[in-house]
């Protein structure tokens, strides 16, 4: 369930903090700033909040997580 999209992962990069939870809190965080007109980066982040929910912190923990931009 954990297949991040080459986007998720990209968003990810930029909002890790070094563990599950604090990326989820990030990106809670940065999603309260989006412009209701950021329709794409909106899903885009709720879809990699919604699969990190959903793993383990041990899965995440094992995640190669490098930004390709």
């Amino acid at each position: 369930m954990n297949d991040f999209t080459f986007e998720e992962r990209n968003l990810i990069c930029i909002y890790n903090t070094g563990s599950r939870r604090g990326a989820i809190t990030a990106l809670e965080d940065m999603r309260r700033y989006l412009e209701k007109d950021e329709t794409e980066l909106m899903g885009l982040t709720d879809s990699a909040i919604e699969k990190l929910k959903l793993m383990t912190d041990d899965a995440f923990e094992k995640l190669e997580l490098y930004p390709d931009f």
